[in-house]
């Protein structure tokens, strides 16, 4: 127990540790609150128990090497951390992905981007009391899941964006798979939002719960839904355009409420869009190879290697060695589901990265907490958390 100064003297302050526990189920987060009664006083966020040193391996490992750790970032949509810094390594080669694999590389991004809203809309309606939605949620997420299994093995970290392209081509009766689940998929936003938007203590704990304004939200560098919520009209994906999203119709949805309401319904409204923008893809999608034929870090076929030594060497060098990167430095970003994840890499042009610099949306939306928190209530800092929609992964690099 702590008192203000002498003036103050009549209002006594408590200090409260939330975590380093997983509150509101949004990783290893440590909150420092200061409470008069039930009031937030002030709030200061304190990370580093998820520390992991990702930025300083990245200088260790070759270019190919490194693209395994990035899945780990926001564990919860690995493709989209894959193509940040895929995108920057591409950039420094001055090669590009061929049509096909852009648009498969596309409908990966919206299916993460989908899956991602899916987790962040589970754990914040139960933050909040609504526990029926993360029972639901859950389903379509593993609907979700068993669309990457099918693809690449794997159902979380797959690896499938490279250098060039993509590991792999689809296989066969994958899209269909695909066009079952986005038949299904608009009853079952109908119901995610007849469970929280008919139930008023749901719209009680969200509704004009830790606003944002737009001047705050550009000075603290929020971005994503946090940003779009609170009237920031930008999206990497039609403000500078990668991977051909140009070419696709889909609308950015836009509030200016900036409440914790506000930003559900923006993440809401973009799962929508980012199904249109896969059904888009599906009726685009080419004929072609899924691979640029390069020869700086092609790697040779992998059922090559067990007929001939001299594939299994070039195997074996072009994983082990990697290929030299030109000299030079480039940022790529993309738009994930948390807002704009981005890769600053400098080449001194060897196998290896000099050094790597990532720019993580959640480290920036969790950086408003203190200024938006205080004059809440208690039971209020859980609901906000959630709105904002952050993982321990990458920010805590």
């Amino acid at each position: 127990m702590k008192t203000y100064a002498k003036k103050d003297v009549s209002r006594r302050v408590m200090t409260l540790n939330m975590g380093p526990q997983h509150p509101a189920t949004h990783g290893v987060l440590r909150i420092e609150l200061e409470l008069e009664g039930e009031t937030i006083v002030k709030a200061t966020p304190i990370i580093g128990y998820l520390h992991t040193g990702v930025e300083k391996h990245s200088e260790t490992k070759t270019y190919y090497q490194n693209i395994v750790m990035y899945d780990r970032l926001d564990y919860i949509a690995p493709a989209m951390n894959n193509m940040s810094y895929i995108g920057a390594v591409e950039r420094l080669l001055g090669i590009e992905a061929p049509p096909r694999a852009k648009v498969i590389r596309v409908i990966l991004l919206e299916l993460s981007r989908i899956k991602s809203h899916l987790v962040w809309l589970a754990t914040a309606a139960h933050d909040t009391g609504a526990m029926t939605v993360l029972l639901y949620c859950f389903r379509e997420r593993e609907a979700v899941m068993k669309l990457y299994e099918s693809l690449s093995g794997a159902r979380m970290m797959q690896s499938w964006i490279c250098p060039g392209g993509l590991r792999g081509d689809i296989p066969d009766g994958w899209t269909t798979m695909i066009k079952a689940f986005l038949d299904e998929f608009p009853a079952r936003i109908k119901e995610y939002r007849a469970l929280l938007e008919r139930n008023p203590i749901f719209l009680k704990r969200v509704k004009d719960i830790g606003y944002i304004s737009r001047e705050e939200a550009i000075a603290y560098g929020l971005s994503g839904p946090s940003a779009r919520a609170s009237g920031v009209n930008y999206d990497l994906r039609r403000n500078r355009p990668y991977e051909g999203y140009n070419d696709y119709d889909f609308e950015v949805p836009v509030l200016t409420d900036g409440c914790a309401y506000a930003r559900y319904r923006v993440r809401m409204e973009e799962m929508i869009q980012a199904r249109s923008i896969i059904l888009q893809a599906l009726e685009k999608l080419p004929n072609g190879p899924v691979r640029a034929e390069h020869p700086v870090f092609l790697a040779p076929p992998r059922e090559g290697i067990h007929e001939n030594m001299e594939t299994l060497i070039k195997h074996f060098k072009f994983f082990t060695s990697g290929f030299k990167a030109p000299a030079g430095e480039v940022y790529f970003a993309t738009e994930t589901g948390k807002g704009e994840l981005g890769f600053y890499i400098i080449s001194d042009g060897s196998e290896k990265p000099y050094r790597v610099k990532i720019r993580a949306p959640s480290f920036s939306n969790l950086s408003i907490l203190p200024r938006i928190a205080p004059g809440h209530m208690l039971s209020d800092i859980v609901a906000i958390i959630g709105s904002l929609d952050i993982v321990l992964g990458e920010i805590d690099r």
